[in-house]
């Protein structure tokens, strides 16, 4: 998978971190004011997280997780699904949309060769369009499955789930680089919606004359509904697993809500220190890596966002919105706009009057 982190990496960056918690225990040691231990204590509790989280994104982006036995039954159901999920990036890249047969029909309306030369050129198009927006159901289905695994009371904390259950973890990861990267492509393609949009104009208007549509089967009356609100909006595959998150956390009462939040910030913040840490930053042997990162703290933020009561974007929210923000600032501004866009376009808490102004203005 693109992203992984090389052997050298992952001991290079465990190095450096255990050598930051020996230090910490040995000046614990050495007649440090006593009053200093509870703050060394939470620094060298930081240290032990990042040092797991690095462990943690080191398996999740490398190809060779195995699944347990215990994570079997999930990690196969959720197999089935990503293998398609290369497939819809490589369609989505490649749609290039009906434009120029549309703007010819519309502009020679009594023109029926070109009315249907337009219309044989939607069918086909609009049948991708069904496919992906499928797709998106099945993507929350698994999501859905992934997170029942992930956030259950089999272990204590977060960490116990993502470290015995890395295959999972792996492919929690995967489904959200596969989201962010999806609504990248739709956000910089407005045929998607043109050509659906003509697509409903004109069975409608066949309809009305009662005229026999071909691709009428393909997507009737509710279902194109459904896919013209999919594609309406800016960001539709992430909104699609924000909503399912919120509907997995509303059916599930019984989980503490912090199952899932405190996983979400963790990856968040682990994700920002290793972007914008110089030291692990330049250990990353492609641009991969850093997309790689830079799509999953995205993602869980905005997952984040939805699920928990005051959001992302609160003076109490364990995510550095700020830092998170600055981090995506600082990269070449073409590689990250989709990214910025998610945030800025698809988060439900960012306009609420209890955000800081700051973070508002940074994302204007």
């Amino acid at each position: 998978m693109a992203g992984a982190f090389t052997n050298f990496e992952m001991t290079h960056s465990v190095r450096l971190l255990l050598s930051s918690s020996v230090s910490l225990l040995s000046a614990g040691k050495s007649g440090v004011n006593m009053d200093e231990i509870p703050i060394r204590f939470a620094q060298l509790t930081l240290l032990l997280v990042l040092f797991f989280f690095f462990f943690f994104f080191w398996c999740v982006s490398s190809a060779d997780a195995q699944p347990t036995e215990a994570e079997r039954e999930i990690w196969e159901e959720v197999d089935v699904v990503l293998k398609d999920a290369k497939a819809i990036l490589d369609e989505l890249q490649a749609y290039k949309g009906a434009g120029p047969d549309i703007r010819e029909a519309i502009q020679n309306p009594n023109d029926e060769a070109l009315q249907e030369k337009a219309w044989a050129a939607v069918v086909p198009l609009v049948g991708k369009l069904k496919k992906f927006y499928e797709f998106s159901q099945r993507l929350e289905a698994a999501l859905h499955s992934l997170l029942g695994a992930l956030t259950s009371e089999t272990y204590s904390d977060p960490t116990q789930h993502l470290e015995r259950e890395q295959a999972l973890a792996k492919q929690f990861a995967e489904i959200l680089h596969f989201t962010l990267r999806f609504d990248e492509l739709k956000m910089t393609n407005p045929a998607i919606q043109n050509d659906f949009s003509y697509y409903r104009r004109t069975l409608s208007r066949m309809r009305i004359n009662n005229v026999p549509a071909e691709g009428e089967n393909e997507v009737n009356n509710e279902l194109a509904n459904r896919i013209s609100l999919f594609y309406a909006d800016a960001t539709p595959m992430l909104k699609t697993l924000s909503d399912g998150t919120t509907k997995f956390v509303s059916e599930n009462k019984n989980l503490p809500i912090e199952n899932t939040t405190d996983c979400l910030s963790t990856m968040a913040s682990v994700c920002k220190v290793m972007l914008e840490t110089p030291e692990y930053r330049s250990r990353f042997t492609s641009e991969d890596t850093v997309s790689f990162c830079l799509r999953v703290m995205v993602g869980v933020i905005i997952l984040y966002d939805y699920v928990h009561p005051v959001g992302a974007f609160a003076k109490s929210s364990k995510i550095d919105m700020k830092g998170c923000i600055k981090v995506l600032k600082d990269q070449p501004p073409n590689s990250v706009e989709g990214l910025l866009n998610a945030l800025r376009y698809t988060t439900k808490h960012l306009n609420d009057e209890s955000t800081n102004k700051t973070i508002k203005s940074m994302l204007q």
